[in-house]
């Protein structure tokens, strides 16, 4: 697709992801409109971190996803809609569950709505692997059962649902993009790349709370990627698309392997808080993503070495990243 003078808008534009594929749509030549979560310090999020040619060609909306006038405010007048915008944080679902569901679940039905209102052509719904619960069966294709492990996971399923419904009942053009976990620069510090990278950068020693649940690892930029060619193609119209790497690694191989770039002798423990219940814990993630390919031809590009290179340079570059007391896992 030809993005020059598309009208866009991201919702969760100021968010890792969000933030990634904005500043990629601006350099493809796009029309960008950020909606962005209003805060009285005016924080436009990781946007403020883009370099400033790209920054200043973004227009931001600020305002609540739960509410409808906001999000009509932001879609209308638009082509294409990337929604992003949710409440992600695993932990945080436990302790605010009803929270947690207004946002993903109400808010994307604002979303949906204001898209059908507004006649847009393609809706891409952001989805996460977190809504499979652990793995039943290796690699994990889109047909795998889907279990809310986490008040967080739950909320997903319902919002992708909803997604579906609007296709089913509307025809409303939505493609659901399912990301395995997404890692790069500008992750929030409690993400466990982050967190495994600050503590080998600064601390004397790797606390994680379990280090033998696996995760497939895909590079920020690839799944930016992934969203333009999904949102391409008439084919994943009414589809769910998985996005990942097809390799998993353990959380304890990928603290070593962290250690060994940064090329300090750190060790590693584990410690006895967990943020999940053990019973919410989700032990084994690998993606299928073998219809992405198929359907938008989508690979990833950057291995996860080359990738946690990136990562570590940005830490590295960004002191305040780095900052080991406010790191979870």
């Amino acid at each position: 697709m030809n993005w020059s003078g598309r009208k866009v808008v991201v919702t969760g534009a100021g968010g890792f992801i969000g933030s990634h594929l904005s500043e990629q749509l601006v350099r493809e030549g796009a029309d960008v409109t950020a909606l962005v979560r209003y805060t009285s310090r005016g924080d436009h999020g990781l946007l403020r971190l883009l370099p400033p040619d790209i920054r200043s060609a973004i227009c931001v909306i600020a305002g609540d996803l739960r509410n409808p006038e906001a999000v009509r405010r932001s879609v209308k007048g638009q082509d294409v809609v990337f929604h992003l915008a949710a409440l992600i944080a695993i932990p945080y679902s436990y302790v605010h569950p009803t929270e947690v569901a207004q946002v993903n679940v109400i808010g994307t039905s604002n979303v949906l709505q204001a898209a059908r209102d507004a006649g847009v052509s393609k809706v891409v719904h952001t989805s996460t692997s977190e809504v499979y619960g652990t793995a039943q069966t290796v690699p994990i294709n889109e047909e795998h059962r889907l279990t809310g492990q986490s008040p967080y996971s739950a909320s997903k399923i319902g919002a992708d649902a909803l997604a579906h419904s609007y296709w089913r009942s509307f025809g409303l053009p939505v493609a659901t993009i399912r990301p395995f976990n997404t890692y790069g620069p500008r992750q929030s510090g409690r993400a466990v790349i982050p967190t495994i990278t600050g503590q080998a950068l600064h601390g004397d020693k790797i606390a994680l709370g379990s280090l033998t649940p696996t995760r497939d690892f895909t590079y920020v930029t690839d799944v930016a990627a992934a969203f333009l060619a999904i949102a391409a193609s008439d084919a994943a119209v009414g589809e769910v698309l998985n996005v990942g790497s097809g390799r998993e690694i353990s959380i304890g191989a990928l603290a070593t392997r962290i250690v060994q770039r940064v090329g300090r002798s750190v060790p590693i423990e584990t410690t006895a808080q967990r943020s999940r219940p053990q019973s919410s814990e989700v032990f084994r993630l690998v993606c299928d993503a073998s219809r992405a390919k198929a359907m938008v031809g989508w690979e990833p590009t950057v291995s996860l070495d080359d990738g946690l290179d990136r990562v570590i340079d940005f830490m590295k570059a960004h002191p305040e990243w780095t900052d080991i007391d406010r790191y979870e896992v």
